[in-house]
């Protein structure tokens, strides 16, 4: 992937917990991040003692580099989003400029542990549908923004594959959302769930406390059925 093909926008703890429904159990566990991106999770997790590993191919380029693409479309990504506010729910922020400075804090604090991390192994370029972990190497999986998202860009074969690949490394993956980009639900939810669950995958839809695009307040749980 090249740097100029990326679009930064970086998440926090708080909203991880909504969007996923995590309990202060789950936040004791062995999380893997999928396309964390600049989101403040996992150094927020860390500096909490939790035991996050977050995956993303931005995380080939260095802190600098990453920096210079937040300053380069952040500008666009807010204006974007004033235009289209009506698809999106305002009583969380007041307007874009304020989601803007949220979201601005969050990747200044993956930034400032961005450094270390790397070093650490918490942040790892690699990308679904081929992950680098043992069978059941993590307790939970959560992939934000990232599958059924982007319905547009990735085929059905690849989500297939890479929730496959993210049940093989991990008890329980979570994803959010269900939407895409164009707020309608990913023409492969229907089929992927019927797929997951003729191979006794257990597959539930489940309501989360997190809406801002709209529509957009539902996770899908999957695990081996009990």
């Amino acid at each position: 992937m090249k740097l100029q093909e990326i679009v930064p926008w970086g998440r926090t703890l708080e909203e991880y917990v909504r969007m996923f429904a995590l309990t202060p159990k789950d936040l004791t566990s062995k999380i893997l991040g999928v396309g964390d991106g600049p989101a403040s999770f996992n150094a927020e997790m860390t500096a909490m003692n939790g035991q996050v590993i977050s995956i993303d191919p931005v995380y080939a380029f260095s802190a600098q580099q990453i920096e210079q693409r937040v300053q380069q479309t952040y500008p666009a990504i807010v204006d974007q989003i004033r235009v289209t506010a009506d698809g999106y729910r305002w009583d969380q922020f007041k307007d874009a400029y304020e989601l803007g400075q949220y979201r601005l804090t969050a990747m200044k604090r993956f930034l400032s542990d961005y450094p270390t991390g790397k070093q650490q192994g918490r942040y790892l370029a690699n990308q679904l549908p081929t992950l680098p972990f043992a069978d059941r190497f993590f307790d939970l999986s959560v992939c934000s923004h990232l599958l059924f998202l982007y319905s547009k860009h990735l085929s059905e074969q690849v989500h297939y594959d890479s929730i496959k690949e993210l049940v093989r490394v991990s008890n329980e993956v979570r994803i959010f959302p269900l939407q895409t980009l164009e707020g309608e639900q990913s023409p492969y939810l229907d089929s992927i769930v019927k797929a997951l669950t003729d191979e006794s995958i257990q597959v539930d839809r489940v309501p989360v406390a997190y809406e801002f695009q709209r529509g957009a307040n539902e996770m899908l749980r999957i695990r081996f059925a009990d």
